[in-house]
């Protein structure tokens, strides 16, 4: 009976099986003097694994996924179901089977040397055959997958190299995850070859006092290791590294025990170390060589090493020795046109955004990423929680206990680490992702914890079973969205006994991210919190070509442009490509949109996470605050800005003082702040004083804010409802109301009336908020117009909502001022309308009016619980306003706005004063359009635009995953008053 699992049974089927024929993983680097077989591949589709590989070949771009690319087998979303009902680890009868060929030249120089393919990732099971010769077998999706064809291939002829890749597995039950399924090989392809005499496995622990050891693992292909082999090492500069004679002596021995395996160790002091942080990301050239015995180079390998320390104390993680915000994000493998395939250009792309943006940390949901995203992130500056490809999310219970099961997670745990263990970017181990806790995991943990005593451990599975029993596999307490009373009360109750940094713990899910400088003042202000990571970094949107529903695929650059696609195209999300199974728009949770355009909630993070912040303002200056962990402000430069209400703006540079991190300092005030001209606010603009690897110089990383005078206070009159004025013929004009009590004005299409409703957020679907509202029937309010009185130049209409839980009252005075018109209104709500959308008013403009300019927080788009935006004169045009989440919902909002004007070309137009800083939006599109429509391609421009001014309006905060927003950003029942004057530019 043949032992050959390619031949003797089904593999996708047998969790026992995790590998055949593969190679140990190691952490050498081969990419230098490889072959690259990236490219067009012929390419069968097969309905199941062992189907006959019979009819046409197509053509399939390598690496890439086939669902991407005209077949008929399409992406699929779905956040925790299985795409089939089988039961672990039972696989459905329909299996899409992609087989990969191609022709490889082996050069005819390899003749004598070990010769080895690499398959970067395959999903989710690879089998290779060699001029039809089974080679070998691997399963976990996001690893790469080495055999040596060293006995199946002949130098200097070519092979025909098949990869087959079955779609559907047992291994598919642990690879769960909240993102698209696909199948195919989603990263690149490549041969290699070395000397028989060749290094196994290379591990570096560079310590931040500048320690440096390197312990290497030698093999012969030809089997006994030979006499007299050695390894030498150097750092970039000349310093040598010196063998460490007291390991060989000890390991001797066992070299001659098994003669296959040997073991050497290097070391060096490196005096006046430059360490390695996520500010100061110093790294040292190191190159690692084996000599044959006659001193002649038989294998080589290059590293960038970074020299720094990661450990727990008490309940802090210290990067050498300081306590560090983790300021992170969850981070999937995703481009809209090749879906999990990415190139070195869009993972770096990725990183520099983040960096732009304030964010410090990543974690590789859920699964290793692609080695050269270490490489940068190494390079760039980023700590990362390097994540195992483990998520058993729809059978977690059943599998986290599952013997068949315990050979795939310790394989992919202990795979992950013994590839990536010389990065020194990565400071924390994750075993996996929503798969329980159980048996499973504490064995994979135990093998970390033995192979890698340098790093800490972190899993959700086991940490939300207790936050602070040492017992379990997690040394980090990372709650998924856990709510923050809870996290700051753990830290203030002496039970902690871990650093508690989340996971996940804000979900970016439309229009979302509130509370999150809540969040942040907590984290900052309560030793024990230390930090999380948003949810996550992309919206997943595959650009669809509506005319036929199929991805557009590599063609589709250029269709399009800042989150919004060309026309005749959309963003699909699940169940745009026909799935019947599918969870919706939940795949669209990213802080920015498919294209990697920032969202809003970029700007807030960017601002949260500041590196100079202004921490105060006192008659004697500003005192200024330096909040980085390892740098001082030499790489930055500033601007002061100081923006009166009555548009008054004046500007300075700024001579940052010379602050370690942590330190503060007064500076004098740069202006002398005129007497009149209302309130005012001094804005420090930082830059970057040089060039840096993500930014070049006079980049802008945020602009902390602090206001110098307060606005003047506003009259009360009558209660709120104005003083009657006469027309007299100077520009006072009578106000005219219609026979149902609405306004008529000449540059208004639709009159001011009462609004409570918006267009639904996915946190208001999601969190079941927007439900309720429709039970209350707020979306379809009726005007009862209740009184119309005139009384001299002033005229009052009291009108009443019926909603299904109560009456709403509504009083609006109309008085005609000098320019034109101040609106003063009332909106009474019952105790019933507890949380509504907004209270406020609506209306339309005439087409033309096309800018917007308005003094209050800006550019931006912000809410009441996403507010980080610095007060400022700002000008936008109208259409800009509106930021186009993949499902359109209520957006655009500015908040505390004080005035703002909308006009045409020729400065003609509307102005709009507030009585005090209010929630405005403008827009294109009524809130019915938005909440009628599924995609963008759905909704139709008005020529106009759609005005809300509200008195109040409700946070957004994170409830289609999470924490809702915060009680004191809710909007309550009772009496709402609010005033603004309409006035013709």
């Amino acid at each position: 009976m043949t032992h050959d699992p390619l031949i003797a049974l089904r593999p996708w089927e047998s969790p026992e099986v995790t590998s055949w024929g593969r190679l140990p993983m190691n952490a050498v680097d081969r990419r230098s003097g490889s072959l690259p077989q990236d490219g067009d591949w012929r390419f069968r589709l097969l309905p199941v694994p062992d189907a006959p590989v019979g009819g046409p070949w197509t053509r399939a771009r390598v690496p890439g996924v086939w669902t991407m690319q005209g077949t008929d087998d399409l992406p699929q979303y779905l956040n925790v179901r299985m795409p089939f009902a089988a039961f672990p680890p039972l696989t459905p009868a329909a299996n899409p089977t992609g087989v990969y060929e191609r022709e490889v030249d082996i050069p005819a120089d390899w003749a004598g040397r070990r010769i080895v393919l690499q398959v970067g990732a395959a999903e989710s099971v690879l089998l290779v055959h060699v001029d039809g010769r089974p080679v070998g077998l691997s399963k976990d999706s996001h690893l790469a997958a080495e055999f040596d064809l060293s006995g199946v291939v002949r130098p200097g002829t070519p092979a025909t190299v098949r990869l087959t890749v079955v779609k559907w597995s047992d291994a598919s039950h642990i690879e769960d995850q909240d993102q698209w399924w696909h199948g195919g090989i989603t990263r690149s392809v490549l041969l290699y070859a070395t000397d028989p005499l060749h290094l196994a496995d290379v591990t570096v622990r560079a310590s931040f006092s500048g320690d440096l050891r390197v312990d290497c693992r030698v093999r012969d292909a030809g089997g006994a290791l030979p006499d007299g082999w050695y390894v030498s090492g150097e750092l970039e500069g000349g310093l040598p590294l010196a063998q460490d004679r007291e390991f060989d002596r000890l390991n001797v021995e066992d070299w001659r025990v098994s003669d296959f395996l040997g073991e050497a160790r290097l070391r060096a002091q490196v005096p006046e170390v430059r360490t390695w942080n996520a500010e100061t990301p110093e790294l040292y050239g190191l190159t690692v060589r084996l000599h044959r015995a006659d001193g002649s180079v038989a294998d080589t390998s290059h590293h960038r090493i970074g020299f720094r320390d990661v450990e727990i104390v008490g309940r802090d993680l210290l990067v050498n020795g300081e306590r560090v915000f983790i300021r992170g994000v969850n981070r999937h493998d995703f481009h809209p046109l090749t879906g999990r395939t990415v190139t070195y250009d869009d993972m770096r792309a990725d990183l520099v955004l983040l960096k732009r943006f304030g964010f410090n940390a990543i974690r590789t949901a859920h699964y290793p990423n692609d080695p050269a995203l270490y490489d940068l992130a190494d390079d760039l500056g980023f700590y990362v929680v390097d994540e195992a490809d483990i998520e058993s999310h729809d059978h977690a219970h059943e599998i986290a206990d599952d013997p068949r099961y315990l050979p795939a997670f310790v394989d992919r745990v202990a795979r992950m680490v013994l590839r990536d263990k010389n990065h020194p970017s990565v400071v924390v181990w994750s075993l996996g992702n929503e798969s329980d806790y159980g048996a499973n995991h504490d064995a994979a943990a135990g093998w970390v914890r033995r192979h890698d005593p340098t790093r800490p451990i972190q899993y959700e599975g086991a940490a939300k079973l207790d936050w602070a029993d040492p017992a379990l596999a997690s040394d980090i307490a990372c709650p998924m969205y856990a709510p923050l009373e809870d996290c700051v009360e753990h830290a203030l109750s002496g039970r902690q006994t871990k650093p508690l940094i989340q996971c996940e713990y804000s979900h970016a899910m439309g229009n979302s991210n509130g509370t999150l400088a809540d969040h942040w003042a907590a984290i900052e202000s309560t030793p024990g919190l230390q930090g999380g990571f948003i949810w996550e970094f992309w919206d997943h949107g595959i650009l669809q070509d509506v005319s036929d529903g199929r991805p557009v695929g590599r063609g589709g650059a250029g269709l399009y442009d800042n989150g919004v696609t060309a026309p005749g195209y959309r963003w699909a999300y699940g169940g745009d490509f026909g799935e019947t199974h599918h969870d919706g728009a939940f795949i669209a949770d990213g802080v920015v949109f498919p294209d990697g355009t920032p969202k809003p909630v970029m700007y807030e993070h960017r601002e949260i996470a500041a590196p100079l912040r202004i921490e105060a303002y006192r008659h004697e200056g500003i005192v200024l605050g330096n909040h980085q962990h390892f740098r001082g402000l030499d790489w930055l430069a500033g601007e002061w800005r100081l923006t009166l209400a009555d548009g008054t703006t004046v500007t300075a540079p700024a001579d940052l003082p010379d602050l370690r991190p942590g330190e503060t300092a007064a500076v004098p005030l740069p202006f002398d702040v005129p007497r009149e001209g209302g309130e005012a606010w001094l804005s420090l603009r930082v830059t970057l004083a040089e060039d840096q690897p993500w930014a070049p110089r006079g980049t802008e990383l945020c602009v902390p804010q602090v206001r110098l005078r307060a606005p003047e206070p506003v009259p009360v009159v009558d209660e709120g409802l104005g003083t009657p004025v006469e027309p007299d013929g100077e520009g006072l004009p009578r106000v005219e109301v219609d026979g149902e009590g609405l306004l008529v004005h000449p540059l208004l299409t639709a009159a001011p009336v009462l609004s409570l409703w918006r267009a639904p957020t996915d946190n208001d679907e999601l969190g079941g908020i927007a439900p309720r509202w429709r039970a209350w029937g707020l979306d379809a309010l009726v005007r009862k117009p209740v009184d119309v009185h005139r009384d001299g130049g002033r005229v009052t209409v009291r009108s009443e909502y019926a909603a299904e839980v109560g009456v709403v009252r509504h009083t609006q005075v109309f008085t005609p001022v000098e320019g034109g018109l101040r609106v003063e209104e009332t909106a009474e709500l019952p105790d019933a309308l507890a949380d509504v959308a907004r209270v406020g008013t609506v209306f339309e403009t005439v087409a033309g009016l096309d800018l917007m300019d308005w003094y209050g927080p800006g550019p931006w788009e912000s809410y009441p619980d996403r507010r980080s935006a610095p007060v400022d004169h700002h000008s936008v045009p109208v259409d800009a306003l509106f930021t186009p989440y993949l499902r359109p919902q209520e957006s655009g909002g500015r908040n505390g706005v004080r005035h703002f004007t909308l006009s045409a070309p020729d400065a003609t137009g509307l102005s709009v004063t507030l009585d005090e800083p209010r929630q405005v939006s403008v827009t294109r599109f009524r809130a019915e359009d938005l909440t009628a429509a599924t995609h963008h391609d759905q909704l139709v421009p008005r020529a106009g635009c759609v005005v809300h001014v509200d008195a109040a309006h409700r946070g957004l905060g994170t409830a289609s995953c999470g924490p809702d927003t915060f009680p004191s950003y809710l909007v309550a029942p009772g009496v709402h008053r609010w005033s603004w004057t309409l006035r013709i530019l």
